[in-house]
C-alpha cells in the first residue's frame, strides 16, 4: 500500500532557522546560569524557590526544546504539540511580566538576563512557531490541553507557599490580597490563558496553510 500524501515525513527546517535555535538555546542557558551565580552570593537565595518561578521553568523548557529543534529537528506531530506548548508558556511570560510584573521584583537584578528571560524568548519562540509551523495543524481542543502544565504549576505554587512562606508572585500570593480577591484573579488568568493557547494555535494553523498550503493537514 502507498503511502498518502498527507502522511509524508515533512521537509526539514532550513538550516539557518535551526542554527539560530541553537544559538538562543545558549543565550538563554546563560542567562538562566547567570541568574544562579549572582543569586548564590546572597545568603537569601535558594535554588527551590528559583526553579519555582513559570518564568524559570518556561525558560528552561524553552532551552530544551531550541536544542532539540535546533540539533535533531524533529517532524512528529507529538513533538509539534510540544513546541507549541512552550510557545504559549513563553507568551504568557512575557504578557505575564509586561502587565503584572515589570515594577516589580522577580528574582532577576541584571537588566541582560531580565530582558533575554522576559522579553527577548517570548518574541523568540512566537516567531520560531511562526516561521516553522506544524505541517498537521493542530486543533482548538489539543491546544487547550497546553493549559494542563500551568494549571499544575498554580496548584504546586499554593500547596508549597504556606510551607515556605514564599510566593514567587504577588498575584499567586493570598497573603497580600486574600483569598477571595486570589480567587477572583485566576479566574481572569484562566481565561487570559485560554486566550492565548487559541490565539497560538490559531498563529500555527495560519503560518502552516501559508508556508504548506494544501499540504498542511489537520492533526486529529
Amino acid at each position: 500500500m502507498s503511502i498518502s500524501q498527507d502522511v509524508t515525513v515533512p521537509a526539514r527546517t532550513p538550516v539557518p532557522i535551526r542554527t539560530l535555535r541553537v544559538l538562543f538555546a545558549a543565550l538563554t542557558a546563560a542567562a538562566l546560569i547567570s541568574i544562579v551565580v549572582d543569586g548564590l552570593a546572597s545568603p537569601t537565595f535558594s535554588l527551590a524557590n528559583y526553579f519555582s518561578y513559570f518564568t524559570v521553568m518556561s525558560n528552561v523548557l524553552t532551552v530544551l526544546v531550541l536544542t532539540v529543534g535546533g540539533v535533531v529537528d524533529p517532524r512528529a506531530a507529538p513533538w509539534q504539540l510540544i513546541r507549541g506548548a512552550v510557545t504559549l508558556y513563553m507568551v504568557i511570560t512575557g504578557i505575564i511580566y509586561a502587565v503584572l510584573l515589570a515594577n516589580i521584583d522577580v528574582g532577576v537584578a541584571d537588566p541582560w538576563t531580565n530582558n533575554v528571560v522576559h522579553r527577548i524568548m517570548p518574541v523568540v519562540l512566537l516567531i520560531d512557531w511562526i516561521l516553522a509551523p506544524p505541517r498537521r495543524q493542530i486543533p482548538e481542543s489539543r491546544s487547550l490541553m497546553w493549559l494542563l502544565f500551568p494549571f499544575l504549576y498554580g496548584i504546586y505554587t499554593l500547596i508549597r507557599g504556606p510551607v515556605v512562606d514564599w510566593y514567587p508572585y504577588p498575584f499567586l500570593d493570598p497573603r497580600v490580597q486574600g483569598y477571595l480577591a486570589l480567587t477572583i484573579g485566576l479566574i481572569v488568568l484562566t481565561v487570559a490563558f485560554a486566550l492565548m493557547a487559541l490565539a497560538v494555535g490559531a498563529l500555527g494553523r495560519i503560518a502552516g496553510r501559508w508556508r504548506y498550503g494544501s499540504e498542511s493537514a489537520t492533526s486529529t
